[in-house]
């Protein structure tokens, strides 16, 4: 069990005050980790804190908009004031459904912005610290859609697509340095984003007649591949994505 222990790590997640960001925070926190709690929220954040050091984790947080760069690299800065980071999770993302013949540019610079260029601007103001320690995990959440498209998802897949190759990018730059980068590819989940999915019976139907398992999947059930991911047990993986689908990939 020493191999998933996070006792004495400190995590930074982003887009972790609802959803799978606070799953993802909850399952490192219930095995060790001091988890810093990223959104941009300040209510939404408080509420998460309060409810994870209900359960007795050790959790914090920090407000900052993952999009800016100077917002993000003085959030980052004051976090590390606070003591080292040991792994960071880049989880913070939206969805827009919009065909592509009908996206505007906005609505594709927003989603490209908090998807993939977010997560580079928080890598790229971590790398440098874990690389002056020794080494670091660097996790990112993508989908289904970093290997799959589907209709009116345009912006989304393509943002989760580019996430997947900045994974291996980053690998291909810093794991010479100790620093592990990989992904958590979810299949269909029910969280407040796929909600009106999940209520739409048509939909949820065919989820469920394509994904194996025959069911959506739960957040808390992303928690083991980021312990993972996170911990010792996988020092000698880099660059990898573990999608978590229920099975959807592996089936035609």
């Amino acid at each position: 069990m020493s191999l998933f222990d996070l006792q004495g790590r400190r995590a930074l997640i982003t887009g972790s005050s609802a959803g799978i960001g606070l799953e993802l925070a909850r399952g490192l926190a219930q095995h060790g980790a001091s988890v810093v709690l990223n959104g941009q929220r300040p209510d939404r954040l408080a509420a998460a804190v309060a409810q994870l050091r209900g359960e007795g984790l050790s959790v914090s947080s920090a407000a900052f908009d993952v999009t800016d760069e100077a917002a993000v690299n003085a959030g980052v800065a004051e976090i590390l004031a606070g003591g080292p980071l040991d792994i960071l999770i880049n989880n913070a993302g939206i969805q827009r459904r919009v065909p592509l013949l009908e996206v505007t540019l906005p609505v594709w610079d927003e989603v490209l912005k908090t998807n993939l260029t977010s997560a580079l601007l928080v890598s790229r103001a971590v790398a440098p610290h874990m690389i002056g320690r020794g080494g670091g995990k660097i996790i990112c959440t993508l989908s289904l859609m970093s290997e799959l498209g589907r209709r009116t998802t345009g912006p989304y897949t393509a943002s989760k697509g580019g996430l997947k190759m900045l994974v291996k990018a980053m690998c291909a730059e810093w794991a010479e340095h100790n620093l592990q980068i990989n992904g958590i590819g979810p299949g269909y989940f029910e969280t407040e984003m796929t909600a009106p999915l999940v209520q739409d019976q048509v939909f949820s139907g065919w989820v469920k007649s394509r994904t194996p398992a025959g069911r959506w999947g739960q957040p808390a059930e992303l928690a083991g591949a980021a312990v993972f991911l996170a911990s010792r047990a996988s020092d000698f993986v880099n660059g990898q994505i573990i999608y978590v689908d229920g099975g959807m990939l592996a089936v035609l």
